[in-house]
């Protein structure tokens, strides 16, 4: 399952992000980059958004990233995965490594990620679920991964 995870990560370069205000779940479309144990999703927003805001208030997120062709066929071969973690900002000597694996997957992102307005966010990711061929669910926890 890890490695059809690498595989899902590397071909996509979006993810849904859903948090949640108190009263309501908001999500986002999200370009993303994934460390190399699979432990970690990397994203930058900007500080003055309501996704932000939510994060702040509660850290518990989930991630949704799928290959969908928007066709029938999907339904059955359709590969999807919700991340569930926390989030939190990586600041300082912790946004070296994650940045430049973002920047290498988004370039074209570079001035809104050196921005002073924007966050380096880390999901830290505790399980995986994985649903395959329509209803073929699976889960990870990430301290299965090898």
């Amino acid at each position: 399952m890890a490695s059809q995870l690498r595989c899902l990560f590397q071909q996509q370069f979006h993810m849904v992000l859903a948090t949640h205000d108190g009263a309501a779940p908001y999500t986002s479309l999200m370009a993303f980059a994934a460390a190399a144990e699979l432990d970690r999703l990397f994203f930058v927003t900007s500080r003055a958004t309501h996704k932000y805001n939510n994060m702040a208030a509660n850290s518990q997120v989930s991630a949704l990233i799928d290959n969908r062709t928007n066709r029938s066929a999907d339904f059955q071969s359709a590969l999807a995965v919700t991340a569930l973690g926390q989030a939190r900002e990586l600041l300082g000597k912790d946004r070296n490594g994650p940045l430049a694996l973002f920047l290498h997957r988004h370039p074209e992102l570079e001035s809104f990620c050196l921005a002073p307005s924007s966050a380096l966010m880390a999901v830290m990711v505790r399980r995986y679920i994985l649903v395959n061929r329509f209803d073929e669910v699976r889960l990870l926890d990430i301290e299965t991964i090898a």
